[in-house]
C-alpha cells in the first residue's frame, strides 16, 4: 500500500485506550467466560476486519472489545477474586507450559463461582468451534470494483516472420 497525502491514518488520540494489562495465567485462567462474555463484541470486530480488509476501519469495534475485557475482569474481581486468583495461581505455578490438567479442581471452584455471582456458565469443549451465524447493524461494505489492466504488450501480427528455434524444441521426444 502507497501512503499519500489521500490516506487517513489515525491520530494518537483515536488509538489510545486504557490497557488490560494482566499476565498470562490471569488471561488463560479467565479466557473462557470472557469468551462467551464478551462474544457479541468480539464476533462484530473479527467481521469488521474481514469485510473491510482494514484495521484502521475497526478502531472503534476494538475499542469495545477492550471496554468489555476490561468489564469482564472488573466483574470477576468484584465476585469471584480469591476463587479466580487460586486457579489463575494453580496455572502459572503448576506447569511449565501453562497446562490446564493440573488445575481441574481450583477450576471447578471458579466455574461453580462464575455461576453462582454472575451467571455465567463456562462454555462446552468445541463451544468457540461451532458455526455461527452473527447478526449485525453494520452495513455491508461495497465491493472494490476489479481493476482491469490492458494487454501490456501486443501480440505480433499474424504475417510476422516466424524463425524456427535455435537449439531445437523444448518437447525434444516430439522431434524427428
Amino acid at each position: 500500500m502507497v501512503v499519500t497525502a489521500d490516506v487517513h491514518l489515525p491520530e494518537d488520540s483515536e488509538l489510545t485506550v486504557p490497557e488490560v494489562s494482566l499476565s498470562g495465567p490471569t488471561l488463560i485462567a479467565g479466557s473462557f467466560h470472557l469468551g462467551k462474555y464478551c462474544e457479541q463484541a468480539n464476533n462484530e470486530f473479527m467481521l469488521c476486519r474481514f469485510e473491510e480488509k482494514d484495521p484502521r476501519k475497526c478502531i472503534n469495534e476494538g475499542k469495545v472489545v477492550t471496554a468489555c475485557t476490561m468489564e469482564f475482569f472488573r466483574k470477576v474481581k468484584k465476585a469471584c477474586l480469591s476463587e479466580f486468583n487460586q486457579y489463575a495461581n494453580c496455572i502459572d505455578k503448576s506447569s511449565g507450559d501453562f497446562g490446564l490438567s493440573h488445575c481441574r479442581k481450583t477450576q471447578g471452584v471458579f466455574d461453580k463461582c462464575m455461576l453462582e455471582n454472575l451467571n455465567l456458565e463456562r462454555p462446552g469443549f468445541g463451544y468457540f468451534c461451532e458455526a455461527r451465524v452473527h447478526d449485525t447493524k453494520r452495513p455491508k461494505p461495497l465491493p472494490e470494483p476489479k481493476i482491469h489492466y490492458p494487454d501490456a504488450t501486443p501480440a505480433l501480427p499474424e504475417d510476422a516472420e516466424k524463425k524456427p528455434a535455435r537449439y531445437g524444441s523444448r518437447f525434444y521426444w516430439m522431434t524427428e
